[in-house]
């Protein structure tokens, strides 16, 4: 019963997720004539981003919109790529996020039971916030991270559509990302492997000996390799850095601490906390 309850919410999820990219595409192809790329890649990103956020109104869970951040710079980038003039780095480019894209979307369907289950962060707010939720729920939940997927990829697209010759010096940045993506598939493993045999209140082995988030390290990691490498490639585009910088505050202002708060009510938190480096595997002194 659980299996098909978990299968049936899998089929919701994937046919909510072909209908938003269908809206998507299709707001992309009616703006694009009307204004320049990039507004019309970000105004279609955020009808499709309110479109999942009507379903994951109507499945009563915000978690609808977990895959989102995963999918959609592999949806964005892929798309306009097609009829481009395209070389090594470029596709080198697409593949490490593609990688990164895919992994986490297969880590978040390994972990997705069904839709009767939703993020604890979002119960959390919900219980916090109360009339206040759904605002919240808009905001910060759906077009708040949407448009920090945005920012971090735009220097990918600016890559993508120029037509300069990539310095060998771009390659440093794929290979920063496809490092951080090896960490995070690592990270989660473990996770994984700890969550099946827990044992310890807290996961002292692996990456996770030498920081708390090696997880959110990754990720903010893989943003910076994408952005070092596309700013090399184009050095007119080094402004876009600031995406890389949105998402590191997201998750040192907003992730890393609801995380630290959750783990700080489990007996033993100081003790682990003085022991194991907060995001870095090293002291800053």
């Amino acid at each position: 019963m659980l299996k098909e309850k978990r299968k049936l919410s899998f089929l919701v999820v994937a046919l909510i997720y072909a209908f938003v990219t269908l809206v998507g595409v299709w707001a992309y192809l009616l703006l694009y004539p009307l204004v320049n790329t990039y507004l019309a890649i970000f105004l279609a990103d955020v009808i499709a981003t309110t479109l999942c956020f009507v379903f994951s109104l109507i499945c009563k869970n915000a978690s609808v919109y977990d895959p989102y951040w995963s999918v959609q710079p592999i949806v964005i980038l892929f798309l306009i790529s097609i009829g481009l003039e395209m070389t090594l780095f470029k596709w080198l480019l697409l593949v490490v996020i593609a990688l990164w894209g895919i992994r986490l979307t297969a880590n978040w369907a390994y972990t997705f039971q069904d839709l009767s289950c939703q993020d604890w962060r979002y119960t959390m707010l919900k219980e916090k916030t109360g009339k206040l939720y759904p605002l919240i729920n808009f905001i910060g939940i759906h077009q708040v991270p949407t448009i920090v997927v945005y920012l971090v990829i735009t220097p990918a697209i600016s890559a993508l559509l120029s037509t300069e010759e990539a310095s060998p010096f771009a390659y440093i940045g794929l290979a920063i990302s496809l490092g951080a993506t090896i960490l995070q598939c690592v990270a989660d493993i473990q996770m994984h492997r700890y969550r099946k045999n827990k044992n310890a209140p807290f996961i002292r082995n692996g990456v996770w000996k030498y920081s708390r988030h090696p997880n959110y390290l990754a990720e903010i990691l893989m943003w910076w390799g994408i952005g070092i490498a596309c700013t090399i490639a184009v050095p007119a585009c080094w402004y876009l850095l600031v995406g890389a910088l949105a998402n590191t505050l997201l998750f040192i202002f907003v992730s890393i601490p609801m995380a630290e708060k959750r783990q700080g009510e489990k007996e033993g938190f100081d003790k682990y906390k003085k022991e194991t480096n907060y995001l870095l595997p090293f002291k800053i002194k």
